[in-house]
């Protein structure tokens, strides 16, 4: 039977039986489109951290090589490879295909840039799966980038014509992200006490994680060089942890942040997504393939859903998108072991979450964006790397990633993990 028959088959469930619609998604076939390797750099901040001095198709070609080495598969047997990127001028075409080059990948080697702003990363990852699955390609990898240190700031968004200001939702596309939330926080009623508690909470699971070494197995070190300001002397060093988590964090101490975005707001430095740097790329093909060519299997791509949603709501996106996941699968949300949903903003994660009804322990139990970072492009293909990590060690078989998305979108992804 063919994946997307499948996936009707399960659908048809819904109603009748959440649980046998899990336990046919744990069933393996030859067509089952599975992950063997999913990696990510540390995540470091902007301006400020490990890879400020770096540029993103060093990130890339970094990320790359490791993906390479780690999962040892033969270079020229990977057709295709699709990066997201929010923020590099051209998409970053032209160095990405550069990147992979350096990585190793032969000239037989395809690439291409992709841009769905928060989901940039996690589109690509898809659109690997996809292609895999209409049989344009047998093996390729999802990956995803951001240098915000170079290419963040005021100039990443156009000046809109006088046709597209005239219609007020267009207009609304280009209201800065922080502005949006703040809105959306007043709109929902999103108190900053719990705010601040869930940002406080992301710190203080992320900070636990690194001391236990939990993020260790995703990570990739990447050896780079960083500028002293002062001197402007080059020192090399190798990057291999997130160094945004900031320790001891309290709910107490993020009270004490001046809001951002507006004098009586709610939102701030503490309680939103940090600027951050970093990549992550996951190598994709068929069950199949994989047993031949002797790849280790570590979990394999089930199903996606993108949808719309008012710009000025973008925040709820996930709330959006995870109901259509659900309905696409045949699943609830009690038959996910774990979610993995972007930490854009505490105020949009912790409405989504609430909304939805969903167990708190289940999501991001290791911290989120807030913790250690939004690199825009890197984020949905470092989810995947995460959650992958995350459910071995929990012995997790189903998992779910999800994130907002700027201009009013939300995307999510279901996971099964070997």
């Amino acid at each position: 039977m063919s994946a997307n028959a499948r996936l009707n088959q399960i659908a048809g469930q819904v109603a009748s039986s959440p649980d046998a619609a899990r336990q046919q998604l744990l069933e393996k076939n030859p067509n089952d489109i599975v992950i063997t390797a999913a990696f990510r750099t540390a995540h470091t901040k902007g301006g400020k951290g490990g890879f400020k001095d770096t540029s993103g198709a060093e990130l890339l070609a970094g990320i790359l090589k490791g993906l390479r080495e780690r999962s040892n598969i033969n270079p020229a047997l990977v057709e295709d490879i699709t990066v997201g990127n929010v923020l590099a001028p051209g998409g970053g075409a032209t160095e990405f295909r550069a990147a992979a080059l350096l990585a190793g990948f032969p000239v037989s080697t395809a690439v291409r840039a992709t841009n769905r702003q928060c989901s940039s990363g996690l589109q690509a990852v898809i659109d690997i799966a996809h292609a895999i699955r209409a049989g344009q390609i047998e093996i390729g990898i999802g990956a995803g980038v951001e240098s915000m240190s170079s290419q963040y700031g005021p100039g990443a968004v156009t000046e809109f014509s006088e046709l597209l200001e005239s219609h007020p939702e267009a207009a609304n596309c280009k209201v800065p992200m922080g502005a949006l939330s703040e809105k959306m926080a007043q709109d929902r009623n999103i108190a900053r006490t719990k705010q601040d508690a869930f940002a406080a909470e992301s710190y203080q699971k992320a900070e636990k994680s690194q001391a236990a070494g939990l993020f260790d197995a995703e990570i990739i070190p990447i050896t780079t060089k960083v500028i002293n300001p002062d001197t402007e002397e080059a020192t090399t060093i190798t990057v291999s942890k997130d160094d945004g988590i900031r320790k001891g964090m309290t709910a107490e101490a993020l009270a004490k942040i001046r809001p951002a975005f507006h004098k009586q707001g709610s939102i701030h430095a503490g309680n939103a997504s940090q600027i951050s740097d970093g990549a992550a790329a996951v190598l994709l093909m068929t069950r199949a393939k994989a047993e031949a060519l002797g790849q280790t299997i570590i979990g394999k791509y089930v199903s996606s859903a993108v949808v719309g949603v008012a710009p000025l709501l973008m925040g709820v996106g996930p709330w959006a998108a995870i109901p259509k996941l659900f309905e696409k699968t045949g699943i609830t949300k009690d038959q996910v072991d774990v979610f993995e949903i972007n930490e854009a903003f505490a105020s949009q994660c912790v409405w989504c979450v609430e909304e939805l009804g969903l167990d708190k322990k289940k999501v991001n139990p290791r911290g989120g964006a807030i913790a250690f970072g939004h690199p825009l492009g890197a984020t949905g293909a470092r989810q995947v790397a995460t959650i992958m990590s995350e459910m071995k060690d929990e012995g997790w078989k189903v998992g779910v990633t999800s994130m907002c998305i700027g201009t009013g979108m939300g995307m999510a992804a279901l996971w099964v993990r070997e």
